[in-house]
Formats: structure tokens, C-alpha cells, sequence
């Protein structure tokens, strides 16, 4: 078989097909700096130019939100807070149907409640028990778990007691309905937690999302402001400096007229009882905003049409020795075409998103745009991903060119399997639902593999391919690819057995 490998190698490496693919590289890399070079965001007050914002980075090495009211003091490495909880209400700007007044109420995740913090830090360690808007008690820490309790929610005939017990690393949850029976939400463990946090009570509400229709049935999403605010009574901490409560807002907040006019994010306190309200969110989704890393790869599904035709070019092209044209090829040499042929694509996928990724994207944050943060092995395995798409996608041609027996239409075949549902999935075209089928149940699911954005039940977001949420997972979608890829090479092998094995027409290759 190697000896086959090194022939099939020797007729592929001609200079048109090393040029092609180094056209690809080409391609995938000036589309990635174009899109650089024209993304320029520049921030002011007052005609001044400053620095842009940025989403802070969790302790996961991710893009995180954290903005939150919050008011807190000092704790050690041994300690608790409790609370009773007796109201929590909040306010929803213009929301459906008629968007034409503010109205009461709190979005399905508004958070309120206790939390300690490694700092006010945006992006530090944390735990948090909280109540939310809709999906009653939950514990969650450090952005990306999230952990149900009671359901149901809080009134001054209802309240909720609430407590975070400190030991160490280890942050204990537990809830209460009278203050007396306790019941164990859930535990974190925080490392690196020092020796002095902060411990406090916070209130967030991200915003209120709708979807509009536009094109031919897709949805754009738009976010309103909204805000929440949470009453406490019976506040306990134990293990504390007992240097009485500092306020401050985590992140930006206080600049929408709501907060200027009515109602300005802070803590009140008379008679023990301490209200608190805020906006934002703590959570796994950025709210900033900007540019995911795969975005640089936006000239791959054009330079993978040229390793396409490449690939289809490669099986019909002229055969050495003495053998005609026509001859069946046999299933090992077609093995080892598809060897040849996805090895080499695979290195030309591998090169173009290595240039195209980490320059495109160094370049894109020094034009001051934001680029969502993730950690360094997750962009590595977008480039090595982006090298494995190239690579199946290219043996899936050249099986369709051993079974169709024509390189124009394994081209054509190809790309409208691979690369047309892709873009048409991926642009704000038509409804959700079908983008969602297209990527889930063709080739083009293998495109999957490119995202490094991740679905959260705990957040609401627009979940769709054209926001970069794919309908599958990276592993599933390349899976599906790869299904149909082994499908074909296959059934072209079988051909290829048969016609070695019995008289039948020849084919024109073309």
C-alpha cells in the first residue's frame, strides 16, 4: 500500500495542483485580513477617543458577562452569610407586543441574591444563591454551571432565606423557608480562592430578547433594557472584617435614561433592611459583543471549492504507465488517492487557518475590535478543525467523481452539498428552522466543527447558525460529514471491485 501511496503522490504533486492549493491558502488568508483591516471600532466621550470595551475573561479563559450591583465586605477563609429574602421586582423597557411603555416585571433570568467573589474584579471566581425571574432558587459559580434549587418565587408572605457557607475553596449553598430547616442547594469548589474574599448581596437582569422577522423568514434579535431590584432583611455574616458594607456596580451600568430618571442602580438601606438593584448579567455569554475567532476563517468555503476541484481533477486526470484511461482503477489505488488527496488537503487547511487565525484576529483587536476571548488550545483546535473540514470534504469529492465518473459534477455535487447550504444557513435568510435543518442533516453539519461559541440553558440568547450557534455540536457535525463521506468512498470502492472483477461498459472519465 505504500509503495501505492508514494505513485499516487508522485502523479498528484504537478505544478497546477500545488499552485491551486496554494491559491486556497492564498484565499482563506487575504479574506481573513480583509475582514480585519475594514473592522475598525473606535470609542469616545466627549470627542475623545478611548479605548473600546472589552468582555472580561472568566477562569476558564472565556469571553464572560459579569455586571452585577453589588454590596459586600470582607470574609475569611472561614464563614458564611444568610439572608431572608422578602421581595424581588423589576422593570422591563418597550417589550412586545406594541414596544410603547415599561412595564413591571422581570425577565425569566433576573438574578438576585448572595455570592462571594475573589475581588470586584470583573471576570473573578465566584458562587452565587440567587432567586431568578422564572426558574426559581439556583446556585451557580464561575460563569459556566449553574445548579437548580426550590422552585417558585419570593413575597413578603413567601420569603426565602438563603445562605453561602465558606470553608476554604469549598462554597456550600442551602435554602430555607422559615430559617430554621436548611436544605443543600449545591457545592463549589473555587480554586485559588485567597484568603480574604468578598461576600455580599448583588441584583443583575440581562435583557429583554425578541426576535424580528426579516428576509425571506428569518429573525434578527433585539435586547431591551431591563432591570431588577431585591429586598433583604436578617442579613448574618459570619467570619466577616466587620467593616460595614462597601457598594459598587461590577461593570458598566447607569447609563440608560431609565437609570438617570428613574430608578439609578444602587443600595438603599433603613432598619436593617438593605434593597438592591442592578442590571447586566453573570454568566457564560459575553454581552459585549464582537467577534468570534472562526470569523477569520470567512474565505475557507470559497478556498474550498478550489481543493475541491482539485480533488475531482486529481482522479481523472491523465494515468501514468501503460494502463488506458478508462481502466477501472482498482480500490486500493482508489484508497490511496483518497490518502493522497486528503492528506494534502489537510496540510494546505492546516497552513491557511495557522495565518489566517491568529493574525486575523491580533489584527482585529489592534483595530479595536473586540474579539471574544477563549483559551489557547480551543483556538488551536479551531485551526487543526478547519484542516479536518478541508480534509473529509475533499475525499467526499473525489468519491462522487469515481461515482458520477465526471469531474464537473463531483464539483458542482460537492460544493452544493458542502458549501451552498453552509452560506445559505449562515446568513439572516430564512427561518430558523430550516437553517437549522440544513446544517444538521447535510454535509455542511461538518462546518460545526469551525465554532468555538457554546449554548447555555442558563442563558437566553438567538441560538442560531447566524449568530454562529450551530444546530450541533462540533463533533457531531464533523460526524455527519465524515458519515457521508465513508458512505460514498464505499460505495465507490464497490464499483471499482465489481468493474475490476467483471466485463461492463467503460466509462468516459471527463
Amino acid at each position: 500500500m505504500s509503495a501505492l501511496v508514494r505513485k499516487e503522490w508522485i502523479g498528484f504533486r504537478s505544478r497546477g495542483r500545488i499552485t491551486a492549493l496554494l491559491i486556497a491558502v492564498l484565499i482563506t488568508v487575504l479574506f481573513g485580513l480583509l475582514l480585519a483591516f475594514t473592522e475598525r471600532s473606535t470609542c469616545g466621550v466627549r470627542d475623545v477617543e478611548v479605548a473600546c470595551p472589552t468582555d472580561p475573561v472568566g477562569p476558564q479563559g472565556r469571553a464572560v458577562s459579569d455586571q452585577f450591583y453589588f454590596t459586600h465586605q470582607a470574609l475569611g477563609d472561614d464563614g458564611s452569610i444568610t439572608v431572608r429574602m422578602t421581595e424581588m421586582t423589576g422593570v422591563i423597557t418597550y417589550p412586545p407586543p406594541d414596544h410603547d411603555e415599561i412595564v413591571p416585571g422581570l425577565v425569566p433570568w433576573a438574578k438576585a441574591g448572595i455570592i462571594v467573589k475573589d475581588g470586584s474584579t470583573p471576570g473573578s471566581s465566584y458562587a452565587a444563591l440567587m432567586l431568578t425571574g422564572d426558574h426559581g432558587v439556583r446556585m451557580q459559580h464561575d460563569y459556566v454551571h449553574d445548579t437548580a434549587g426550590q422552585s417558585g418565587g419570593v413575597s413578603p408572605t413567601t420569603p426565602r432565606w438563603l445562605r453561602l457557607s465558606r470553608s476554604g475553596n469549598t462554597i456550600t449553598g442551602a435554602e430555607s423557608s422559615d430559617g430554621v430547616h436548611w436544605t443543600k442547594v449545591g457545592t463549589a469548589r473555587l480554586p485559588g480562592l485567597p484568603e480574604t474574599v468578598r461576600v455580599g448581596l448583588f441584583a443583575t437582569s440581562p435583557g429583554d430578547l425578541t426576535l424580528k422577522p426579516t428576509g425571506l423568514g428569518a429573525s434578527t434579535s433585539q435586547t431591551r433594557f431591563t432591570q431588577a431590584s431585591a429586598t433583604f432583611d436578617n442579613v448574618t455574616v459570619d467570619g466577616g472584617a466587620g467593616t460595614g458594607w462597601t457598594h459598587e456596580a461590577v461593570g458598566d451600568m447607569g447609563n440608560t435614561d431609565w437609570e438617570r430618571s428613574h430608578r439609578a442602580p444602587g443600595t438603599t438601606e433603613s432598619n436593617g433592611t438593605l434593597t438592591v438593584t442592578g442590571s447586566g448579567d453573570i454568566g457564560p455569554v459575553a454581552t459585549v459583543g464582537g467577534h468570534a475567532v472562526e470569523d477569520t476563517l470567512v474565505g475557507l468555503p470559497i478556498a474550498l471549492i478550489v481543493v475541491i476541484a482539485v480533488s475531482a481533477r486529481f482522479l481523472t486526470g491523465k494515468r501514468r504507465g501503460d494502463q488506458p484511461a478508462h481502466a477501472p482503477l482498482g480500490a486500493r489505488v482508489l484508497a490511496a488517492k483518497a490518502f493522497v488527496a486528503g492528506a494534502t488537503a489537510f496540510l494546505t487547511g492546516l497552513v491557511a487557518a495557522g495565518i489566517a487565525v491568529p493574525i486575523g484576529t491580533t489584527v482585529l483587536r489592534a483595530n479595536g475590535s473586540s474579539v471574544l476571548a477563549v483559551p489557547a488550545l480551543v483556538e488551536l483546535r479551531t485551526v487543526v478543525a478547519a484542516a479536518a473540514l478541508v480534509a473529509v470534504t475533499t475525499v467526499l469529492a473525489l468519491a462522487l467523481c469515481a461515482l458520477l465518473r465526471r469531474a464537473w459534477a463531483a464539483v458542482l455535487v460537492t460544493t452544493a452539498a458542502v458549501v451552498l447550504p453552509y452560506v445559505v444557513g449562515t446568513l439572516p435568510l430564512l427561518p430558523d428552522e430550516i437553517s437549522g435543518a440544513l446544517l444538521r442533516f447535510s454535509p455542511a453539519a461538518g462546518f460545526a466543527v469551525l465554532q468555538t461559541l457554546q449554548e447555555f440553558p442558563q442563558v437566553i440568547a438567538h441560538y442560531a447558525p447566524q449568530e454562529g450557534y450551530f444546530p450541533l455540536p462540533g463533533w457531531a457535525g464533523l460526524a455527519v460529514l465524515c458519515g457521508c463521506t465513508a458512505a460514498l468512498l464505499g460505495l465507490a470502492v464497490i464499483r471499482e471491485r465489481r468493474r475490476a472483477t467483471g466485463p461492463g461498459p467503460e466509462p468516459k472519465w471527463r
